[in-house]
């Protein structure tokens, strides 16, 4: 008996392009271009697999998707669109869809991505099946709930959707994004410092720090949450160019892009720090703190930097990759909220908080007439010094704790290919 197929999309020439590739694949296809009449069809007839795209006037596709899944839970469910962002594709899978693909797409394209979903539901309803015999055998039926997601479940997901994601979506958005992630990396490390300016002769070093870590969480909890673009968390693209899901030279453009606008987004927030004199807060100790802490940035040595950085990203990507785990919001946020505390209180370094800390630093120590900053060498504290003294080995480091601690050790554990043995 012939597959069956349901397309939903609001443009004609998808909807013939496709009953014309998965005709000839065998399918028994059927297509509109009204969300509802397709929820209709859903309920009324069982579809094998349906393709719907994710903009279309009146209605969001990611609603569609939910509605499909709950009304034919049986159904592989793939999302086209145009315009794929990280945080949508991300959503799209935790509310029922197997996998999406870009328009515009290549016949070979997309019948690869059809048949992965097709192959993903069927492991998932074989898991269903074996979890409900063993309910049934052991006579304990447990209250519904939402799973989160398995190890080996996010290694998959951040190779095969969420990296190709990133990849494949529209430049102008992505720099967009960017902006926004170093925007919200600034606002945590302003907060980080406003909270802590006082705090070591009160509450002691110790405590300080766990408290400036706790602060500090909320910027990657508005990258995750909200949906933007940050350079450490996209070192974790190595699983999908390991994957060979996307190209490496095509990894590396798309850190350059999201790496520069990071950098213009802290610098946003720097200079609404300085212009706004909120450094002026308790006669100037805030101002005096933040040049303290970018100059103790741009004193480290080239080694420590290094070292300092790797320890950050190995704990921000775990963040963001238990973040993937978990369906629902607080979840995320309890998800980020330990790793990034433990980051900042053990004293690692990040590239693009640096992008904010430091910069901030320098404006304070020309523009601001700070005093009480004796025994430092203030001369050390400039653009120079940072660049090279802290944000290239940061960086470097943030790569490598990022990309081969986490995104490499991952895809090594649960998605490198078995060698084949001859017979």
């Amino acid at each position: 008996m012939a597959e069956k197929m349901l397309i939903i999309d609001d443009e004609e020439i998808v909807l013939r392009s496709c009953r014309k590739i998965f005709e000839a694949e065998g399918f028994e296809v059927t297509t509109t271009t009204n969300p509802q009449e397709g929820l209709n069809l859903v309920a009324e007839k069982a579809f094998d697999v349906v393709l719907v795209d994710w903009m279309m006037p009146g209605f969001d596709g990611m609603d569609v998707v939910e509605e499909i899944d709950k009304r034919s839970p049986n159904s592989a469910i793939v999302m086209i669109s145009g315009y794929p962002t990280v945080g949508r594709a991300t959503e799209a899978m935790k509310r029922g869809a197997m996998d999406y693909i870009a328009k515009p797409f290549r016949p070979e394209e997309i019948i690869e991505v059809v048949k992965k979903a097709v192959r993903r539901k069927v492991v998932e309803e074989k898991k269903a099946i074996g979890r409900f015999e063993r309910i049934i055998k052991s006579w304990q039926f447990p209250v519904p709930t939402l799973e989160d997601k398995a190890p080996k479940t996010i290694a998959e997901t951040v190779a095969q959707s969420v990296g190709v994601a990133k990849a494949t979506s529209p430049w102008i958005t992505v720099f967009i994004l960017g902006i926004l992630a170093g925007a919200y990396i600034g606002f945590g490390g302003l907060l980080s410092t406003t909270v802590t300016f006082d705090m070591a002769s009160r509450w002691g070093i110790g405590f300080t720090k766990i408290l400036g870590g706790a602060s500090f969480s909320v910027g990657l909890m508005l990258v995750v949450i909200a949906g933007a673009e940050l350079f450490t968390g996209n070192n974790l693209m190595v699983s999908s160019v390991l994957s060979r899901e996307i190209s490496f030279n095509t990894m590396l453009k798309r850190w350059a892009v999201v790496f520069f606008a990071n950098f213009i987004g802290s610098i946003l927030v720097a200079l609404l720090f300085y212009f706004s004199g909120l450094w002026k807060t308790a006669d100037g100790a805030l101002g005096i703190a933040a040049i303290k802490v970018a100059y103790h940035k741009v004193t480290l040595s080239f080694s420590e930097a290094l070292w300092r950085g790797i320890g950050c990203n190995w704990l921000v990507c775990l963040a963001v990759w238990m973040a993937l785990a978990s369906r629902q919001t607080i979840g995320k946020i309890f998800a980020i909220f330990f790793p990034i505390t433990a980051f900042v209180a053990i004293g690692f370094e990040h590239s693009v908080a640096n992008m904010y800390f430091i910069p901030a630093g320098i404006m304070l120590r020309y523009g601001a007439g700070l005093t009480g900053l004796e025994g430092m060498d203030l001369s050390q504290l400039n653009f120079i010094n940072f660049l090279w003294k802290n944000l290239l080995p940061v960086t470097i480091g943030n790569i490598i704790g990022g990309g081969v601690f986490v995104g490499m050790s991952y895809w090594g554990a649960y998605l490198k290919p078995a060698k084949s043995t001859p017979s």
